[in-house]
Protein backbone atom coordinates (compact mmCIF):
# COMPACT_ATOMS: atom_id res chain seq x y z
CA UNK A 1 0.00 0.00 0.00
CA UNK A 2 2.82 2.39 0.92
CA UNK A 3 4.61 1.70 -2.37
CA UNK A 4 1.39 2.32 -4.29
CA UNK A 5 0.95 5.71 -2.55
CA UNK A 6 4.60 6.57 -3.30
CA UNK A 7 4.15 5.71 -6.97
CA UNK A 8 0.98 7.82 -7.11
CA UNK A 9 2.78 10.73 -5.40
CA UNK A 10 5.72 10.43 -7.85
CA UNK A 11 3.33 10.56 -10.82
CA UNK A 12 1.60 13.65 -9.44
CA UNK A 13 4.94 15.41 -8.81
CA UNK A 14 6.15 14.52 -12.31
CA UNK A 15 2.97 15.82 -13.96
CA UNK A 16 3.06 19.07 -12.01
CA UNK A 17 6.76 19.56 -12.78
CA UNK A 18 6.20 18.88 -16.47
CA UNK A 19 3.21 21.28 -16.56
CA UNK A 20 5.22 23.96 -14.74
CA UNK A 21 8.11 23.83 -17.24
CA UNK A 22 5.65 23.84 -20.14
CA UNK A 23 4.05 26.98 -18.73
CA UNK A 24 7.45 28.61 -18.21
CA UNK A 25 8.42 27.84 -21.79
CA UNK A 26 5.22 29.43 -23.05
CA UNK A 27 5.74 32.53 -20.89
CA UNK A 28 9.36 33.27 -21.85
CA UNK A 29 8.43 36.22 -24.14
CA UNK A 30 7.08 38.06 -21.06
CA UNK A 31 10.17 37.49 -18.85
CA UNK A 32 12.73 40.21 -18.24
CA UNK A 33 16.31 39.48 -19.37
CA UNK A 34 17.51 39.02 -15.78
CA UNK A 35 14.71 36.53 -15.05
CA UNK A 36 15.45 34.72 -18.30
CA UNK A 37 19.09 34.27 -17.28
CA UNK A 38 18.01 32.71 -13.99
CA UNK A 39 15.49 30.49 -15.77
CA UNK A 40 18.06 29.44 -18.35
CA UNK A 41 20.53 28.44 -15.63
CA UNK A 42 17.95 26.31 -13.87
CA UNK A 43 16.88 24.73 -17.17
CA UNK A 44 20.49 23.85 -17.98
CA UNK A 45 20.96 22.24 -14.55
CA UNK A 46 17.80 20.21 -15.10
CA UNK A 47 18.79 19.27 -18.66
CA UNK A 48 22.22 18.08 -17.47
CA UNK A 49 20.61 15.53 -15.14
CA UNK A 50 17.99 14.53 -17.70
CA UNK A 51 20.71 13.99 -20.31
CA UNK A 52 22.63 11.78 -17.88
CA UNK A 53 19.54 9.64 -17.33
CA UNK A 54 18.86 9.40 -21.07
CA UNK A 55 22.48 8.54 -21.88
CA UNK A 56 22.66 5.76 -19.32
CA UNK A 57 19.21 4.43 -20.18
CA UNK A 58 19.96 4.42 -23.92
CA UNK A 59 23.20 2.53 -23.35
CA UNK A 60 21.47 -0.12 -21.25
CA UNK A 61 18.36 -0.44 -23.40
CA UNK A 62 19.98 -0.23 -26.83
CA UNK A 63 20.79 -3.44 -28.67
CA UNK A 64 23.29 -4.98 -28.74
CA UNK A 65 24.64 -4.51 -25.22
CA UNK A 66 28.02 -2.82 -24.73
CA UNK A 67 30.68 -5.48 -24.31
CA UNK A 68 28.64 -8.07 -26.18
CA UNK A 69 30.99 -10.70 -27.56
CA UNK A 70 28.62 -12.23 -30.12
CA UNK A 71 30.49 -13.15 -33.29
CA UNK A 72 29.49 -14.98 -36.44
CA UNK A 73 32.16 -17.67 -36.48
CA UNK A 74 32.75 -19.27 -39.92
CA UNK A 75 33.13 -23.05 -39.97
CA UNK A 76 36.70 -24.19 -39.27
CA UNK A 77 37.78 -20.90 -37.71
CA UNK A 78 40.73 -21.17 -35.32
CA UNK A 79 40.87 -17.44 -34.46
CA UNK A 80 38.37 -14.58 -34.69
CA UNK A 81 38.48 -10.97 -33.53
CA UNK A 82 36.45 -7.75 -33.55
CA UNK A 83 38.49 -4.52 -33.23
CA UNK A 84 37.96 -2.30 -30.17
CA UNK A 85 36.40 0.40 -32.36
CA UNK A 86 33.29 -1.76 -32.76
CA UNK A 87 33.30 -3.33 -29.30
CA UNK A 88 33.26 -0.55 -26.67
CA UNK A 89 33.21 3.24 -26.29
CA UNK A 90 36.42 5.00 -27.36
CA UNK A 91 38.00 7.97 -25.48
CA UNK A 92 37.17 10.56 -28.19
CA UNK A 93 33.97 9.46 -29.97
CA UNK A 94 33.97 12.20 -32.64
CA UNK A 95 36.40 14.49 -34.44
CA UNK A 96 36.05 17.13 -37.18
CA UNK A 97 38.63 18.42 -39.68
CA UNK A 98 40.55 15.22 -39.03
CA UNK A 99 44.34 15.58 -39.65
CA UNK A 100 46.21 13.31 -42.05
CA UNK A 101 47.35 10.70 -39.51
CA UNK A 102 44.80 10.49 -36.72
CA UNK A 103 44.63 7.72 -34.11
CA UNK A 104 40.94 6.85 -33.72
CA UNK A 105 41.53 4.46 -30.83
CA UNK A 106 44.00 1.79 -29.84
CA UNK A 107 44.76 -0.22 -32.99
CA UNK A 108 42.87 2.00 -35.46
CA UNK A 109 44.29 4.99 -37.37
CA UNK A 110 42.81 7.14 -40.14
CA UNK A 111 45.18 8.26 -42.93
CA UNK A 112 44.74 10.77 -45.76
CA UNK A 113 46.83 13.32 -47.64
CA UNK A 114 44.35 16.20 -48.03
CA UNK A 115 45.82 19.68 -47.96
CA UNK A 116 42.65 20.92 -46.27
CA UNK A 117 40.73 18.37 -44.24
CA UNK A 118 36.97 18.38 -44.61
CA UNK A 119 36.49 14.98 -42.99
CA UNK A 120 34.72 14.11 -39.77
CA UNK A 121 34.59 10.78 -37.95
CA UNK A 122 32.35 9.48 -35.18
CA UNK A 123 31.80 6.29 -33.28
CA UNK A 124 28.06 5.64 -33.25
CA UNK A 125 25.85 3.34 -31.21
CA UNK A 126 24.32 0.45 -33.13
CA UNK A 127 20.65 0.05 -32.22
CA UNK A 128 19.19 -2.03 -35.05
CA UNK A 129 17.81 -5.48 -34.27
CA UNK A 130 20.12 -7.07 -36.86
CA UNK A 131 23.28 -5.51 -35.40
CA UNK A 132 25.52 -7.73 -33.29
CA UNK A 133 28.36 -5.23 -32.77
CA UNK A 134 27.63 -2.67 -30.02
CA UNK A 135 29.16 0.23 -31.96
CA UNK A 136 29.66 1.41 -35.54
CA UNK A 137 32.08 3.87 -37.14
CA UNK A 138 30.98 6.72 -39.44
CA UNK A 139 33.15 8.74 -41.82
CA UNK A 140 31.70 11.90 -43.39
CA UNK A 141 33.63 13.33 -46.32
CA UNK A 142 32.85 16.67 -47.90
CA UNK A 143 35.37 18.26 -50.26
CA UNK A 144 38.30 15.86 -50.80
CA UNK A 145 41.48 17.12 -52.46
CA UNK A 146 43.72 14.19 -51.50
CA UNK A 147 44.77 11.04 -53.33
CA UNK A 148 43.92 8.47 -50.64
CA UNK A 149 41.80 7.85 -47.55
CA UNK A 150 42.26 4.73 -45.47
CA UNK A 151 41.44 3.24 -42.09
CA UNK A 152 44.27 1.06 -40.79
CA UNK A 153 43.45 -1.74 -38.33
CA UNK A 154 46.33 -3.36 -36.45
CA UNK A 155 45.66 -7.03 -35.79
CA UNK A 156 46.62 -8.37 -32.35
CA UNK A 157 49.61 -10.66 -31.84
CA UNK A 158 47.32 -13.70 -31.72
CA UNK A 159 46.61 -13.28 -35.44
CA UNK A 160 50.26 -14.03 -36.29
CA UNK A 161 50.78 -16.77 -33.71
CA UNK A 162 50.86 -20.15 -35.48
CA UNK A 163 50.00 -18.57 -38.85
CA UNK A 164 51.28 -20.41 -41.91
CA UNK A 165 50.68 -20.62 -45.65
CA UNK A 166 47.78 -23.03 -45.18
CA UNK A 167 45.68 -20.28 -43.65
CA UNK A 168 42.97 -18.11 -45.16
CA UNK A 169 42.43 -14.70 -43.54
CA UNK A 170 38.81 -13.56 -43.77
CA UNK A 171 37.37 -10.07 -43.35
CA UNK A 172 33.65 -9.65 -42.69
CA UNK A 173 32.05 -6.20 -42.67
CA UNK A 174 28.65 -4.55 -42.51
CA UNK A 175 28.86 -1.41 -44.65
CA UNK A 176 26.44 1.42 -45.46
CA UNK A 177 27.30 4.07 -48.05
CA UNK A 178 25.40 7.20 -48.97
CA UNK A 179 26.62 7.05 -52.58
CA UNK A 180 28.33 4.21 -54.47
CA UNK A 181 32.10 4.03 -54.04
CA UNK A 182 34.88 1.45 -54.13
CA UNK A 183 36.39 0.12 -50.92
CA UNK A 184 39.56 -1.96 -51.06
CA UNK A 185 40.79 -4.23 -48.29
CA UNK A 186 44.55 -4.76 -48.16
CA UNK A 187 46.13 -7.35 -45.89
CA UNK A 188 49.71 -6.59 -44.89
CA UNK A 189 51.93 -9.36 -43.50
CA UNK A 190 55.31 -8.33 -42.07
CA UNK A 191 57.81 -11.18 -42.22
CA UNK A 192 61.34 -10.20 -41.32
CA UNK A 193 62.31 -7.01 -43.18
CA UNK A 194 59.64 -7.57 -45.88
CA UNK A 195 55.92 -6.82 -46.09
CA UNK A 196 53.64 -8.94 -48.29
CA UNK A 197 50.43 -7.26 -49.44
CA UNK A 198 47.22 -8.81 -50.76
CA UNK A 199 44.46 -6.53 -52.08
CA UNK A 200 40.79 -7.43 -52.48
CA UNK A 201 37.72 -5.42 -53.52
CA UNK A 202 34.87 -5.32 -51.03
CA UNK A 203 31.79 -6.43 -53.01
CA UNK A 204 29.32 -3.75 -51.92
CA UNK A 205 26.32 -5.32 -53.62
CA UNK A 206 24.87 -6.07 -50.19
CA UNK A 207 25.23 -4.57 -46.72
CA UNK A 208 27.07 -7.60 -45.31
CA UNK A 209 30.25 -8.31 -47.27
CA UNK A 210 33.18 -10.71 -47.02
CA UNK A 211 36.62 -11.14 -48.60
CA UNK A 212 39.32 -13.76 -48.08
CA UNK A 213 43.11 -13.52 -48.36
CA UNK A 214 44.84 -16.77 -49.31
CA UNK A 215 48.40 -16.92 -48.00
CA UNK A 216 49.25 -19.90 -50.23
CA UNK A 217 49.71 -17.56 -53.21
CA UNK A 218 52.18 -15.29 -51.42
CA UNK A 219 55.92 -15.37 -50.79
CA UNK A 220 55.54 -15.00 -47.05
CA UNK A 221 58.23 -16.64 -44.95
CA UNK A 222 55.91 -18.27 -42.42
CA UNK A 223 58.75 -18.79 -39.94
CA UNK A 224 59.37 -15.04 -39.74
CA UNK A 225 55.81 -13.65 -39.56
CA UNK A 226 55.80 -10.79 -37.04
CA UNK A 227 52.75 -8.61 -37.54
CA UNK A 228 49.55 -8.21 -39.59
CA UNK A 229 47.37 -5.21 -40.32
CA UNK A 230 44.52 -4.41 -42.69
CA UNK A 231 43.99 -1.19 -44.66
CA UNK A 232 40.44 -0.28 -45.64
CA UNK A 233 40.94 2.09 -48.58
CA UNK A 234 38.08 4.37 -49.69
CA UNK A 235 38.35 5.42 -53.35
CA UNK A 236 36.60 8.60 -54.51
CA UNK A 237 35.07 9.40 -51.11
CA UNK A 238 34.15 13.03 -51.81
CA UNK A 239 30.64 14.11 -50.67
CA UNK A 240 29.88 10.74 -49.13
CA UNK A 241 29.10 9.10 -45.84
CA UNK A 242 30.37 5.63 -45.00
CA UNK A 243 29.19 3.69 -41.95
CA UNK A 244 31.00 0.53 -40.92
CA UNK A 245 28.44 -1.17 -38.68
CA UNK A 246 30.72 -4.08 -37.91
CA UNK A 247 34.14 -5.44 -38.83
CA UNK A 248 35.51 -8.85 -37.83
CA UNK A 249 38.67 -10.67 -38.88
CA UNK A 250 39.10 -14.44 -38.67
CA UNK A 251 41.37 -17.14 -39.97
CA UNK A 252 40.99 -20.82 -40.80
CA UNK A 253 43.31 -23.48 -42.19
CA UNK A 254 42.55 -24.64 -45.71
CA UNK A 255 40.96 -28.08 -45.86
CA UNK A 256 43.49 -30.82 -46.63
CA UNK A 257 42.95 -32.68 -49.89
Amino acid sequence: MVRRIERLFDRLVFRRTLARWAALAAATPQFSLSDLRILRGRARDLRREVDRVLHRADNRLALPAIGAAALRRPIGTDWIWRPDLWTGPIPVPGQASVPGKTPVCDGATLFHDCRRSELSIRQIRNTRVEDIAPFGFRVDVFRFDGSFLSLVLDLPDEAARGLDLRHLIRLDAVVEVERPLDILARLNVKHGPNVEQIVRDLPLRAEEVMVEFDLAYTRVNEKRIEKLWIDLIFEGPEMNQVILRDVTVSRRPRAEI
